[in-house]
């Protein structure tokens, strides 16, 4: 286990050169990607968001593609279509945006729900359907997304249904006045973000997520996830609690948090972590809330406090 997590340690390193700051960010993020999962980063303009997730794909290796996200973005942009070639007399499939090993789908909340919902079949299938006939994706397969906030000019929300489909939401969160004055002299001197090297591949980081899946999680730790998921099904601040798919997914991150600090197993606290970004954007506030200027991170926290994690004993 311990070579393919150095492997994941330089990873992080190299998108430190591209990235100033977020280490915090950062390792949410490649913790998602070691469970399988998909990411949504929010925040506004010039944040770098598209940075971060361009460092990801080249310090591991991966196939990459981009999608920038307006209005007259068509599905079949994203799944691919069939086309008639005359000199063959045949319908040939010709690939969409999908067809790669990671998606970076920049600003998603600015394009038609049409659009936005081409997206559902292959984030939870690893496939799309085009004319009748499936096709798999590339192996690993991740989405990484980012979208302003939806006050912001041109946006609109992103369905339940497909926020549900990303493992996590993270936000960026300005700099520092250190990190700013880095980013300053980067841009002075004509670089922006130093070089990434590649240092994974995607067979790596296959190998990789199935050790993180092999992670034990005793009953005791996987009865506190549900009872998280439990408390946020109800209360007065809450209209819709963590959904099943949350509580898997929360459960895979907690492995991936684990494999990262070297683990072989999960403790309570690999849960409460991850708890935050796993359930940030499943959780929609009751109106009560939203007139009180309640945030939904509040209601998460007071939750973390008042669910009792288990003691785990050690033989």
């Amino acid at each position: 286990m311990s070579d393919y997590r150095e492997a994941i340690d330089v990873v992080l390193q190299e998108v430190g050169r591209a990235v100033v700051g977020k280490e915090e960010i950062t390792e949410k993020i490649m913790m998602a990607i070691l469970a399988g999962g998909h990411i949504l980063v929010e925040d506004i303009p010039g944040m770098g968001k598209t940075t971060m997730a361009l460092a990801f794909s080249k310090a591991m290796g991966l196939e990459e593609k981009r999608v920038q996200f307006t209005p007259d973005v068509l599905p079949a942009d994203l799944t691919g279509f069939t086309l008639y070639q005359k000199a063959t007399e045949q319908f040939v499939y010709q690939p969409g945006a999908v067809m790669c090993n990671l998606l970076l789908a920049d600003e998603i909340n600015r394009t038609s729900p049409k659009t936005q919902s081409a997206l559902l079949e292959v984030m939870e299938e690893r496939q799309v359907t085009v004319d009748g006939v499936t096709r798999k994706t590339g192996n690993p397969f991740i989405v990484i997304a980012t979208e302003n906030p939806a006050s912001s000019a041109g946006t609109q929300l992103l369905p339940e249904s497909q926020l549900d489909r990303f493992m996590i939401c993270v936000s960026m969160g300005y700099p520092s006045v250190k990190e700013e004055v880095e980013i300053m002299k980067r841009n002075q001197s004509g670089r922006s973000t130093g070089p990434v090297r590649r240092v994974m591949t995607a067979e790596l980081l296959l190998r990789a997520q199935e050790e993180v899946k092999n992670l034990f999680i005793h009953d005791a730790v996987y009865t506190y996830i549900a009872q998280l998921a439990k408390a946020t099904r109800g209360g007065e601040y809450i209209a819709m609690g963590l959904s099943p798919r949350g509580t898997v997914a929360m459960a895979a991150m907690a492995k991936a948090g684990a494999y990262m600090r070297g683990r072989e197993y999960v403790i309570p606290d690999d849960v409460a972590d991850v708890f935050q970004c796993v359930a940030g954007h499943r959780v929609l506030l009751s109106t009560k809330a939203k007139v009180g200027h309640i945030r939904t991170e509040d209601v998460l926290e007071q939750i973390l406090e008042e669910v009792k994690p288990p003691v785990m004993k050690r033989r």
